[in-house]
């Protein structure tokens, strides 16, 4: 058995040999490792499972290669992929586990979970009878709780205003928004902040552009992609091509068996006008990919910190079980020419992904002279000639220090704890219909009436956690904390649209600087950049 064992081994190795057309050093390897298996399979001594020691060996190869590459086992391809590919199906919901008990933070529009009436700040209890407070909950839990096959029914138990009420939810197929805040502002100005790009990001944004502005071009723009990791290169492309006009190239792709150069088909509705996109060390790959371009072409006015440095790109690869690896194919350069990679060494991902953190420690986040540039890989953009550089993530326009005003051991432990969420929730609780106002001004007039009723409450529930002020401590802080109440509490009238506008309009130095950028632009860029 064992003799028929190895000779069906020995005709796998054949069929790959002749897939590999007859590459000796994939041949030598691939029998060197079948072989490998086949001797644990069989003589080892104890029993093993060989399914997770190949996972472990192909993680473990695929680790050797450059940061980028991945293996991803079959548990966990789902999980990985669903950002990208834009939907789930469930109730619709965002959720937070505050004080062990799973609390409601926004509910998605048109879903299952608004239609049966559920509502932002309420806490669910029970779902299908069993009880989910005070158990220990995690967030893997809730998901298989609440997820589940388009079309079937989840019971759920909520607390709400201090009684609990049941509710039937009819699961739904969910989709993963890609804009996290849209809204429009000051006669015209629109602010949209972009988390991932998906599958649909740029009809998302297309979308959500022409709900804020649908009669006329917006007066300015203004994308917020710090944070924003990357996803899918056609998401970044399609959106860059709303910007440019016909034919100005957008991304060349280059690498074994690929060269390939992306251009604008001229279509876009928003080729004029002020574009200003804020980045920071978080901002990655596919988002680099359109701040790159409308940078190199003079289109937009780039804000903050340098971003991340990832311009290589991945191609996904099914494997025979349901896993998956994801390899590095190419690297991608903008429209001037610049590959904005980070350097690195292959097999050291650690020291890589740790390049942000040097980046601080350095004093990169507060200086825009502490940012290392080779002027080798110096390039001008392709209008005005300004002077851009590759190497490792792109250079903002304007630089926008990282913010520590207010930052003290009081305000660290009043957020770090979840003692703030956890105040802003059972406030939100019992007030909602005192916060349910009409518009936001309306909420701007009731905040002067209760903020500082609200901020004097959760300084007193920190105290009652043990969290006491030292000497000029609160005096520090209490702008910043204010702001953070303040926005938390939006969430309940307005949704994350709230949260941001207040975050914008009261601390975040970049978007102040956006609009003023915005309102001095002259013909197709503003002077003295």
């Amino acid at each position: 058995m064992k003799r028929l064992a190895l000779a069906a081994s020995m005709l796998v190795f054949c069929c790959i040999a002749a897939w590999a057309q007859m590459d000796t050093t994939l041949l030598r390897n691939t029998e060197k490792v079948a072989r490998t298996l086949y001797y644990i399979q069989n003589s080892y001594l104890d029993t093993v499972d060989l399914d997770s020691i190949v996972d472990k060996m192909l993680d473990g190869l695929v680790e050797q290669l450059d940061p980028h590459s991945v293996y991803i086992p079959r548990e966990r391809v789902s999980t990985v992929n669903e950002p990208l590919d834009g939907s789930f199906e469930g109730v619709g919901v965002e959720f937070a586990i505050i004080g062990d008990t799973l609390t409601i933070q926004s509910v998605v529009a048109g879903g299952p979970s608004e239609a049966a009436g559920i509502r932002s700040g309420d806490k669910f209890v029970e779902v299908d009878g069993e009880n989910i407070a005070g158990v220990g909950l995690t967030a893997e839990k809730v998901r298989s709780l609440l997820r589940g096959p388009k079309g079937s029914k989840v019971k759920v138990g909520v607390l709400r205003e201090g009684t609990v009420q049941e509710f039937s939810i009819r699961r739904d197929t969910i989709p993963l928004e890609s804009i996290d805040a849209s809204y429009s502002f000051d006669s015209g100005i629109v602010y949209m902040k972009v988390s991932r790009f998906a599958q649909k990001t740029a009809l998302e944004f297309v979308d959500a552009l022409r709900k804020l502005s649908p009669k006329r071009p917006p007066r300015g723009m203004i994308i917020d992609l710090r944070g924003n990791g990357g996803g899918f290169m056609h998401a970044a492309v399609m959106m860059a091509d709303i910007f440019l006009e016909k034919g100005q190239l957008i991304v060349r792709t280059e690498g074994p068996g690929i060269d390939k150069s992306d251009e604008a088909s001229g279509r876009g509705f928003y080729k004029k006008g002020p574009v200003v996109i804020i980045v920071d060390e978080n901002s990655a790959s596919a988002s680099e990919i359109l701040a790159g371009a409308l940078q190199d072409w003079d289109r937009a006015v780039i804000v903050g910190r340098r971003t991340f440095g990832k311009g290589l790109v991945q191609q996904q690869y099914d494997l025979p079980d349901g896993s998956e690896v994801r390899l590095t194919v190419a690297r991608y350069h903008t429209p001037s020419g610049r590959v904005l990679q980070t350097p690195y060494v292959e097999g050291q991902r650690e020291a890589y992904f740790n390049e942000s953190r040097d980046r601080y420690a350095r004093g990169e986040s507060f200086s825009r002279d502490s940012i290392r540039v080779n002027d080798s890989l110096m390039f001008s953009t392709l209008k005005l000639g300004r002077p851009v550089y590759g190497g490792g993530g792109i250079i903002p326009d304007v630089f926008i220090p990282y913010d520590t005003i207010g930052v003290n051991r009081y305000m660290m432990r009043a957020i770090g704890s979840g003692w703030l969420t956890e105040y802003t929730d059972d406030y939100g609780d019992k007030n909602r219909s005192r916060l349910m106002v009409g518009d936001f001004d309306s909420y701007e007039k009731l905040w002067k009436k209760i903020g500082q009723e609200v901020f004097d409450g959760m300084v007193a529930y920190c105290s009652s956690k043990g969290l006491t002020a030292e000497e000029g401590e609160l005096d520090e802080c209490e702008k910043y904390l204010k702001i953070r109440l303040k926005a938390q509490l939006a969430r309940i009238p307005f949704g994350l649209d709230g949260y941001w506008q207040v975050v914008n309009n009261e601390w975040d130095p970049a978007f102040q600087r956006a609009i003023e950028i915005v309102k001095a632009w002259k013909g197709d860029f503003p002077d003295g950049l």
